[in-house]
């Protein structure tokens, strides 16, 4: 009885410790509160770091000026500030708020958009646009320091059109600006933004190129055994992809496919590490006389407008630093962009891949580009923009032929490649014991016959089995899980299976 006591007695004085404890920390927290006041970074007009949101591409073609000579940090100024008024505007004219353009645009310059964005929102409609690249030409710049007069020549712009939240219409423009900047309280704001002309151009076809004398014969889809979907960053190295491709050369096959995941290399700031992993895999893959199609945008699947400007700087960064490797072969937009059909809107999604197209097009002339559609009706989409028709799999064999003629009799006459296919060995609880190395190499034996029938290039899934499957890729259903973890020509244990018999190079 003494001893209960004695606990009662100690909870009660824990009770009371804890409590006040709790009354301190709250009394803390509220004179730190009431003791705050706005915060710094708006008091000195520093907005949010919009390269974040937003980074058009910004080419000044002439800053002479007769009289006062512009410095380079006062065009700075006036570049960065001329690109967050486009950001506010564009997020103005889409949520139908003017929020954040008084920041930007003086008194007059508003006037203007107010206007727009009340008859916008009485009719229900939204414009959702972008910016793509600005081509500015120094016009005027007052001897004081404080206005400046530029044009804005043929400005890239896509525009989206909602009523009452539907998608009407979309399409490109290219106007040209003249703008009068003012500089107030360290800032330039816009006075006037005027259009002088309007080009809309709606999705014209991009004229297409000579083909490269390197082709896609016959390849696989390669990660590391050990990290699938991780291949780069931290979990590099050169030492075991220097070992699958040289079994790669082996089975004389002459290309591979890698996948570039859109976050982790960085989004708009691409990671200089990551981009020099990048180029050292299609350095060893030279040596071992592989072609490499890089698949760009792995895991990405936003596609809206606001996105469009980052998803440039991305793309800008990585096709620039390997357009000219020896090893490339092909640019892969995306990867089975076409599940995000029904989720994202086809429009949407097809409106990006075009923008991709036309922009890597305008960066790397000379690469075949493709799409890696996730199956033959998908591919049906976009051919004549691409060079390369790329379709996936994973259906009956007894079914392939039939598909393919259908895609070959619209694709254009344009190459066609098997991008993807296979079949899981995987035989266990959560398939009811139903599959095998066995299936798997029937599989192959059929499905070759019809590819050396019909000379089709072929990029297979893929190399080895893996142990484990990341959750972002299959979900967490076990038995998507574990049949993904089967698909490869050779187990964990670098054992060929069976199914490597019928995997013949195509000449």
């Amino acid at each position: 009885m003494k001893i209960n006591k004695i606990i009662y007695r100690a909870l009660l004085l824990l009770s009371f410790v804890a409590l006040n404890g709790l009354v301190l920390i709250g009394i803390s927290a509220m004179l730190s509160y009431l003791n705050t006041g706005a915060e710094r970074t708006s008091i000195l007009h520093i907005e949010q770091n919009f390269e974040e949101t937003y980074s058009p591409k910004i080419v000044w073609h002439n800053t002479t000026n007769e009289g006062r000579e512009i410095e380079d940090q006062t065009l700075q100024s006036i570049e960065e500030d001329y690109k967050n008024a486009w950001n506010v505007r564009n997020i103005a004219l889409a949520s139908n708020n003017m929020y954040g353009v008084d920041d930007f645009f003086t008194t007059s310059a508003r006037a203007k958009l107010d206007s727009i964005i009340k008859l916008n929102s009485k009719n229900g409609i939204t414009l959702v646009t972008t910016s793509i690249q600005h081509n500015p030409t120094v016009d005027f710049y007052s001897a004081d320091g404080k206005l400046v007069v530029f044009t804005d020549n043929n400005a890239e712009q896509y525009n989206e059109v909602y009523s009452n939240n539907t998608l009407v219409s979309n399409f490109y423009s290219t106007p040209s600006y003249k703008v009068m900047m003012l500089l107030e309280d360290g800032f330039w704001r816009i006075r006037h933004l005027v259009e002088i002309n309007k080009k809309n151009t709606a999705n014209t076809l991009i004229p297409q190129k000579k083909q490269q004398s390197k082709t896609i014969t016959s390849g696989i889809n390669y990660y590391p055994k050990n990290t699938p979907w991780n291949m780069f960053g931290k979990t590099y190295n050169s030492s075991v992809i220097e070992k699958d491709f040289a079994l790669i050369q082996e089975l004389q096959l002459n290309t591979i496919r890698i996948f570039v995941p859109y976050e982790a290399f960085g989004k708009a700031n691409v990671d200089p590490k990551k981009l020099m992993q990048l180029k050292q895999t299609l350095d060893i893959a030279e040596r071992h006389k592989l072609n490499v199609i890089v698949t760009l945008f792995d895991f990405y699947g936003n596609y809206d407008v606001q996105d469009w400007t980052l998803n440039h700087r991305h793309a800008e960064q990585i096709v620039n630093a390997l357009k000219n490797h020896p090893a490339l072969v092909a640019w892969d937009i995306k990867n089975e962009p076409d599940l995000d059909f029904e989720s994202r809107g086809k429009l949407k999604v097809i409106a990006w891949l075009k923008e991709m197209i036309k922009n890597i097009r305008k960066w790397d002339s000379k690469t075949n580009i493709t799409i890696g559609w996730s199956s033959t009706e998908a591919a049906e989409n976009l051919v004549e923009e691409v060079d390369i028709v790329s379709f996936h799999y994973y259906k009956e064999p007894k079914d392939f032929l039939k598909s393919f003629a259908v895609l070959k009799n619209k694709a254009k006459g344009k190459d066609l490649v098997l991008q993807e296919y296979g079949y899981s060995s995987y035989s266990g609880f959560w398939n009811l014991f139903t599959g095998s190395i066995d299936d798997q190499a029937a599989y192959y034996k059929e499905m070759q016959l019809y590819i050396e029938q019909e000379n089709i290039p072929f990029v297979l899934w893929t190399l080895y089995d893996f142990e484990t499957i990341p959750t972002a890729v299959v979900g967490r259903l076990p038995w998507r899980k574990n049949q993904q973890k089967y698909f490869g020509l050779f187990t964990v244990d670098g054992q060929p299976k069976d199914a490597l018999q019928y995997i013949k190079p195509k000449k």
